[in-house]
């Protein structure tokens, strides 16, 4: 237990790392004087270079063992997060997102091998659980800390970066300790997303499920900490990154919650697009109304949609994907994900440009509620389709008839 939690620890603290901005975004895009573009833009970089980081780096570990790959992944990041302490312009921040989307592109692959390979029953459904909880987790850590630390201690650029420097080196020191596998490695061949045609419907199904959950959620550590800002009138980065953080938090427990229980994954799925769709409901109309008890509620609903949807879908597809095609089929649900992300979060950037952050937001979250419905009608469509049917009766025998 003590081994696959090193591993969680560290996907937790890589996972907080590539957050840490979220906070800061509308500080640089004042100081800098970009536009709503460039900061989504600087955002997106992280999943446009992931992508490529995963067809790469997905099976190094294969080849190289965990351990050394979970400690150069390790080692990357440190290199983010000293370019975004070192920032002096735009094209640092651009340059330390995309070397963050390296690191997790290069321990994704590794870390969640790791956890199944330490963990003593070998469950790839608890290994799952875990990657869900770390990304959740670290993705709300970072934000919680950075606006803490901006907006109470001295040195509000470069603080948390360093402080978030420390505890990955101290991470990658427990990562230098795992256990390594002894037995004969696989030759290094590059990752391609593919999936088999006889689950191509399945797959896209989920896929678009995940990807819209995590397209909401990339638009709360983008965009929604300048949007609570002119919401509240409010510059206090504490209370911002708290309301960006919210969903995930509220993902984090609901992961913790349904993983408990046994269900049905597609019906599980529709519920939490329809949590999801009602929650980016909230968010799109705290703006007119200036309420944050809104803005509240509605992240925490869209959060709590994103947990259910987003742990559903990867159970799914760990059934869906054959053992021998896993690694193919687990990058092509990763692009998935990634190219929704980095298509929203532009697309948010490039109206806020045009337009107004408010019209904007609006315009996205409509369109991802359109999405998040759409995903759930489909899952409950293919439920009943799929649901046994429920034999005729047979007829009375003229005595019952009597």
């Amino acid at each position: 237990m003590r081994r696959m939690l090193t591993v969680w620890f560290a996907w937790l603290v890589l996972m907080a790392g590539a957050n840490l901005a979220t906070p800061l975004y509308a500080v640089y895009a004042e100081r800098l004087h970009f536009s709503p573009l460039v900061l989504t833009a600087i955002f997106a970089t992280y999943a446009i270079v992931l992508v490529p980081a995963l067809v790469l780096f997905g099976r190094l570990s294969d080849r190289f063992g965990r351990r050394p790959v979970v400690t150069c992944g390790l080692a990357t990041a440190c290199v983010g997060l000293a370019l975004f302490a070192a920032a002096q312009g735009e094209a640092w921040l651009f340059a330390a997102r995309a070397v963050q989307g390296l690191a997790v592109g290069m321990i994704s692959g590794a870390a969640t091998a790791a956890l199944v390979e330490l963990d003593p029953h070998g469950s790839r459904r608890r290994a799952a659980l875990g990657a869900g909880l770390a990304q959740a987790g670290g993705s709300a850590l970072g934000p919680l800390a950075a606006g803490a630390l901006t907006e109470w201690a001295p040195d509000p650029l470069r603080l948390c970066y360093l402080v978030t420097l420390g505890l990955t080196l101290v991470a990658a020191a427990f990562a230098l300790r795992l256990p390594e596998r002894h037995e004969s490695r696989e030759p290094w061949r590059p990752q391609w997303p593919r999936v088999p045609a006889d689950i191509h419907s399945a797959f896209f199904r989920v896929g678009l499920t995940a990807g819209a959950v995590w397209a909401t959620m990339a638009l709360f550590l983008s965009i929604v900490p300048s949007y609570t800002e002119r919401i509240l009138g409010t510059r206090d980065l504490a209370l911002v990154a708290a309301i960006a953080a919210l969903a995930l938090i509220a993902s984090f427990a609901a992961q913790a919650v349904i993983a408990r229980r046994q269900g049905s994954h597609r019906r599980d799925q529709a519920l939490g697009c329809v949590l999801l769709a009602l929650g980016l409901g909230g968010v799109v109309g705290a703006a007119p109304t200036g309420s944050i008890g809104l803005l509240a509620a509605g992240s925490v609903a869209a959060g709590v949609g994103h947990g259910v949807a987003f742990l559903t879908a990867q159970q799914e597809l760990n059934e869906l994907a054959p053992d021998e095609r896993r690694g193919e089929v687990t990058a092509a649900f990763i692009a998935c994900i990634y190219f929704l992300v980095a298509t929203f979060t532009v697309a948010t950037g490039l109206l806020g440009s045009i337009f107004s952050l408010d019209a904007s937001v609006e315009a996205v979250g409509s369109v991802l509620i359109a999405v998040a419905l759409g995903a759930a009608a489909w899952h409950a469509a293919t439920r009943r389709a799929d649901a046994p049917r429920r034999p005729a009766a047979a007829p009375r025998s003229a005595a019952a008839r009597r």
